[in-house]
């Protein structure tokens, strides 16, 4: 009999489905007992006996794949990799899988919530008002905005979609990968990172966490964007470097952002003595149809591999590249 542990949470909240599937197939499993982000030596205090780990982004490193000497598969709730030593279950032919589809539409659709949430201030009123004070607050429509994406993948591009819908004139745009180009799409303007910074009043980003991308953002680099610009991060903590962004935020620069992850999760650090930061717990995901999605094809991963058929989600050889290059 196969064991899981599911260490991401929630799971099977809204739908069961996953865990009907696990036990259908004989399969003896887990859910996190703690209920909550996992440490790395709460990680190690669990995995011992287990086969399969079903994964969120607690952090599987090596110190937890040495103490899981029966693991042989880590199926990953999502798409980020950062969490994960590829490299170390690489060693120890350990298969990983993803699911990188599923998570998109609810992450595109939360960051345009936040794009309007910022350009009319809703949250600096919705906060207000509970202390008692009335003001009315001028805003911005996106269709009057400069907007930059940096990172036009799966997540980004779905934004550009949602964006074009709005009717926005030209948005600015740049991808680590090689597919940024200005031919094929007539609303995008592929440039520099540097030209987006200076240029966008909305400046979004959908990036994987990576050694180039980590502290990306930086005090100098916000200090070089409009003094009423607004900065979104829906793709992975520590791409804006925090205390960079609480300092410049302090000091009246930026006239708004919204942070959706974390260095450390669940956050306590001093972004919540801004207001005009909007501050969401890596609720990205967590719509019920995505989330969902995001459970059930983890787990039919599992299914697939426990049976010896292909997996759908392994995790490409460029995934493993990026980490080889930042070791």
């Amino acid at each position: 009999m196969f064991k899981v542990l599911i260490t991401t949470v929630p799971f099977g909240d809204k739908n069961r489905y996953p865990l009907d599937l696990l036990e259908e197939n004989n399969v003896e499993y887990l859910v996190n007992p703690i209920n909550k982000k996992l440490t790395e030596c709460e990680l190690v205090d669990m995995v011992a006996d287990f086969d399969v780990i079903i994964a969120g982004t607690e952090p599987i490193t090596k110190k937890v794949m040495d103490g899981a000497t029966n693991l042989k598969m880590i199926s990953r709730v999502g798409i980020g990799l950062d969490s994960v030593d590829l490299i170390e279950a690489e060693k120890k032919r350990i298969t990983v899988s993803y699911t990188p589809d599923a998570p998109a539409p609810a992450v595109s659709e939360l960051t345009i919530g936040m794009m309007l949430t910022l350009l009319r201030s809703v949250h600096v009123s919705n906060s207000q008002m509970h202390l008692g004070h009335w003001h009315r607050f001028f805003g911005r429509r996106l269709s009057e905005v400069v907007i930059g994406i940096i990172g036009v993948g799966r997540i980004g591009q779905g934004v550009v979609k949602h964006l074009q819908g709005f009717g926005c004139p030209k948005i600015l745009a740049n991808d680590l990968s090689s597919k940024q180009n200005s031919g094929k799409d007539t609303n995008i303007e592929w440039t520099s990172k540097v030209d987006i910074y200076k240029r966008a009043d909305i400046i979004s980003l959908h990036l994987p966490l990576t050694v180039e991308t980590r502290n990306m953002i930086r005090e100098s680099h916000l200090l070089s964007m409009k003094s009423d610009a607004i900065i979104i991060n829906t793709s992975r903590g520590g791409i804006i470097n925090e205390d960079d962004l609480y300092k410049v935020m302090q000091s009246g620069h930026l006239s708004g952002a919204a942070i959706d992850v974390f260095d450390n999760e669940p956050y306590e650090g001093d972004l919540n003595k801004i207001e005009r930061c909007l501050l969401t717990a890596h609720m990205g995901s967590m719509s019920v149809d995505c989330r969902t999605r995001m459970e059930i094809e983890a787990t039919e991963e599992v299914v697939r591999f426990i049976t010896g058929k292909t997996l759908n989600g392994l995790v490409p050889e460029e995934e493993y590249e990026v980490q080889r290059q930042g070791l």
